[in-house]
């Protein structure tokens, strides 16, 4: 029972870190206020910023299935897995980054301006954990080395 508490817990921190951090970049971006004329469907824009943070997201995972692997040994380490996050991450930040320079309008405006938002803090977090799992990998590597 504690520990279910503690995993939901631990997921709505998550999810509310995930939404600060988004609107923080959206802040930043100086679009954060939504536009009077709200475009409904799927444009142009969105569809980038979608695939952007698809590509966010499964750097995410990726790097954390890398990190779990260096961390146990199994495998290469999870050496590939990293590298593939590092790029997925950083291809995805890039993305949202440029959805966002080139976004006209706020939230509704049909730039993806959300999206792009969203890429970026699902990059950076992929390229982080992909980084992180590189550098562990490369430890137990020498570890293994010197024994």
């Amino acid at each position: 029972m504690k520990r279910t508490f503690a995993i939901i817990l631990a997921g709505l921190i998550a999810a509310a870190l995930f939404v600060m951090l988004v609107h923080a970049v959206l802040v930043a971006a100086h679009v954060s206020g939504p536009l009077t004329n709200t475009v409904h469907g799927l444009t142009v824009r969105r569809l980038w910023a979608t695939t952007a943070v698809a590509l966010g997201l499964t750097g995410v995972i990726i790097g954390s299935i890398a990190l779990v692997r260096a961390i146990r040994r199994i495998g290469n380490r999870g050496r590939n897995g990293a590298i593939l996050a590092l790029v997925a991450g950083i291809i995805a930040s890039v993305n949202g980054g440029l959805n966002l320079a080139l976004a006209t309008g706020g939230p509704g405006s049909g730039n993806g301006v959300v999206g792009g938002a969203a890429a970026i803090v699902f990059g950076l977090i992929g390229t982080a954990l992909g980084g992180l799992a590189l550098s562990r990998s490369r430890r137990t590597v020498l570890q293994a080395g010197q024994l």
